[in-house]
């Protein structure tokens, strides 16, 4: 041994390497869910975008990943994101020299592509030298007790009454093998709120490829679907991911009970982590997430612009697309089931 620094490379990510990448996910204490290989099949399979998952390794020993979706879009740009359709990404290395590698690597891929900025969803700051903007989401994590009553009475009161309103009522939750009941009560949901729904295919896929780390739980009233949610499992979290309802749970308390179900049956299955996920900061969601005694955390958005001259701002909160929201909630459902997928699948 001659005591040298070991020569970091960068390589693109190939069917070959796959088990290696997901491994290193696996065991990176900074890696998420989002790292994991199989989002780029579900990313290419279901929009079309190109996906450029980078790795940096060390005589032979995978040592950073960072996965990347580059999204061109007429109506919103070029940019080069990570993750994609993610809450979190960036780069996760096992140290600084890897990550500036994978860094280095990016910023010329941003520069190659001609992008308008290259994009890292982060749950903390990176560079100091980036644009960025900390103000827009929040992420919402908690550690879950063992013991599924500590949990139920460690949810704030008025919280915990809906929840035994569901309970109460007698809903019940039925884990599906397909999407199909889940989506049509997603559609109906995220149509209500003004947003462009993702195409069933998109599901379909995400269920396909990561299999029983994908959980779709149907919540039934009466025996007819009323509340619906995809979960992601991750060594020992659990992450409610797509929800949405009927009209009907509103007054059933289908969406308090349908939370509750999810953090129960993990919690059985010795799951320790309840991520939330991200919401908006000033919307329901944001305080939906609030009233089950969950902290706000900062995500973090860092751009390097490249082409752009500001921070992207294609999101529901902004008043250029306040009109768009209101026309899209009046939308036939039909409609916007058909509609949606053509402009969700650049809204990345």
């Amino acid at each position: 041994m001659d005591g040298t620094t070991p020569i970091l490379e960068v390589r693109y990510l190939d069917q070959s390497r796959r088990s290696e990448w997901d491994a290193f996910v696996d065991s990176c204490p900074a890696a998420t869910f989002f790292h994991r290989s199989g989002w780029k099949d579900v990313i290419e399979r279901s929009f079309g975008h190109k996906c450029y998952y980078l790795f940096t390794e060390s005589q032979g020993i995978i040592r950073g990943v960072l996965p990347l979706v580059y999204v061109n879009s007429r109506l919103f740009g070029r940019a080069l994101v990570s993750n994609g359709f993610c809450v979190y990404g960036g780069p996760v290395a096992l140290d600084d020299g890897a990550r500036k590698v994978l860094d280095s690597e990016a910023l010329r891929l941003a520069e190659q592509l001609n992008v308008d900025h290259l994009e890292y969803r982060l749950s903390a700051p990176m560079h100091e030298d980036w644009a960025r903007n900390s103000d827009l989401y929040a992420i919402f994590r908690k550690d879950m007790d063992p013991d599924p009553e500590k949990n139920l009475q460690a949810i704030p009161r008025k919280q915990r009454a809906m929840v035994r309103k569901g309970i109460k009522l007698g809903l019940q939750g039925e884990v599906e093998e397909t999407v199909d009941r889940f989506y049509a009560l997603y559609a109906e949901s995220v149509r209500n709120l003004g947003t462009p729904v993702f195409s069933r295919k998109f599901f379909r896929n995400l269920k396909e490829v990561f299999g029983s780390d994908c959980e779709v739980l149907t919540i039934a009233h009466e025996g007819q679907p009323i509340a619906g949610v995809m979960s992601f499992m991750f060594r020992d979290e659990v992450l409610p991911y797509y929800g949405g309802g009927a009209a009907a749970a509103r007054g059933l308390a289908g969406n308090d009970f349908m939370y509750w179900e999810v953090m129960r049956r993990a919690c059985e299955q010795g799951l320790r982590v309840f991520d939330f996920g991200r919401s908006k900061r000033g919307t329901g969601a944001f305080a939906f997430k609030k009233h089950w005694g969950f902290e706000a955390e900062p995500l973090h958005y860092e751009y390097k612009l490249v082409r752009g001259r500001e921070i992207p701002q294609v999101n529901p909160t902004n008043p250029k697309y306040r009109q768009m929201v209101s026309m899209w909630r009046r939308l036939p459902l039909p409609l916007a089931n058909i509609l949606g997928p053509l402009i969700s699948r650049d809204l990345a």
